[in-house]
């Protein structure tokens, strides 16, 4: 760190940055406020998902019990076809957002599988949904817990480091200034004091002289 110059440059300079400091730190704040707000919806949006699910894979053990002993091969039935995602803006954090999505079903005979297997088909679907929504929702709240974690520590130095030292500067140089101003009205004095001795000898002097 640079050596603080006593001087009234240095004063008007920072000055100038604590003027700066104070209008940028309500702005910081805010947007930290935003974010933290955000992160809390997604946080009970996320929620949501789990809960989703969770109904999901419990409707499928409570409706569809055969699945743990049918002999027909289901894993490739349904499949993601689609899965477009993009990104929105949210208080200048880029966050994914699911923007299509679309499942594909391999084709198969409603005389040879049981009648079941389209309940399967339906859940599966609404399985295959749930689960891209809760990775993107994952990365959208690393994402928010992150930027919240930024600005955060912006506003924190704002707040209790660049402020309180730009004041503490200030406070120096004014004391430093001051008194350097005292110095010089005392210097002044004194050197007057020493003219105004030095012409009464002076005058004395030539007085005697004359005599």
């Amino acid at each position: 760190m640079s050596k603080l110059r006593l001087n009234k440059s240095t004063l008007s300079q920072v000055k100038g940055q604590l003027k700066l400091y104070r209008q940028s730190l309500p702005a910081l704040d805010l947007k930290r406020r935003q974010l933290m707000a955000e992160k809390t919806r997604e946080e009970r949006a996320h929620a949501e998902l789990i809960a989703a699910i969770g109904a999901c894979e419990a409707k499928v053990t409570e409706t569809l019990p055969m699945l743990a002993y049918s002999p027909i091969p289901l894993e490739e039935l349904v499949r993601v076809k689609t899965c477009e995602v993009g990104e929105e803006n949210i208080v200048g954090v880029r966050l994914p957002v699911l923007k299509n999505f679309a499942v594909e079903v391999t084709p198969y005979s409603y005389f040879v599988v049981p009648h079941w297997v389209d309940g399967y088909v339906a859940v599966m679907r609404e399985r295959l949904e749930l689960e891209v929504k809760r990775r993107i929702s994952d990365q959208r709240m690393e994402k928010l817990a992150q930027s919240v974690t930024r600005v955060t520590q912006r506003v924190n130095l704002f707040e209790h480091v660049l402020i309180p030292e730009a004041k503490s500067n200030i406070r120096r140089i004014g004391i430093f200034l001051a008194d350097n101003e005292r110095a010089g009205v005392v210097r002044s004095k004194l050197a007057k004091k020493k003219q105004s001795a030095a012409s009464a000898a002076q005058a004395a002097q030539a007085a005697k002289v004359a005599a």
